[in-house]
């Protein structure tokens, strides 16, 4: 399993461009160009770990936008999970975006009362269905050398 955590952002900007100094702001307004963060996630699916069960994550502020932004995701890169959530509700709702199905997780306000948090329900669920990912690998694999 790959369980890639949350890109702290998608754009960067390089070392070599960064300034020695602090920017002195009689110097007038700033323009900043920034780089994209290169993505990973095609050639671990691709190249490195054809084979895996891989999960990525997709964060929105729009959540008109998100279920759809989350399976353009899973159409693009071919892997199994995207985990999809809102910033302003990151840490109390996600969904789990697969191919054939969304599933809500939330907190309840009596769960978060007793420090269950999101992530808890996200391993749980996750962990559920890597398994069930080998189990169907492993009777794929045993079914093909029966052949």
């Amino acid at each position: 399993m790959f369980y890639l955590a949350a890109a702290v952002s998608d754009f960067y900007i390089p070392a070599s461009e960064m300034p020695e100094h602090k920017i002195q702001s009689s110097s007038g307004p700033l323009q900043i160009t920034m780089k994209m963060v290169p993505k990973m996630l095609s050639p671990l699916v691709k190249d490195w770990a054809p084979k895996a069960f891989v999960i990525s994550f997709k964060l929105e502020t729009d959540p008109e936008i998100l279920i759809e932004r989350a399976r353009k995701a899973l159409e693009t890169y071919r892997h199994q999970v995207v985990v999809a959530n809102v910033l302003d509700t990151r840490r109390s709702y996600v969904m789990v975006v697969t191919n054939t199905e969304d599933t809500k997780l939330f907190v309840s306000d009596e769960e978060e009362r007793l420090g269950i948090e999101i992530e808890d329900k996200i391993i749980n669920d996750l962990t559920a269905r890597h398994k069930n990912f080998i189990e169907q690998t492993d009777s794929y694999s045993k079914f093909s050398q029966a052949l």
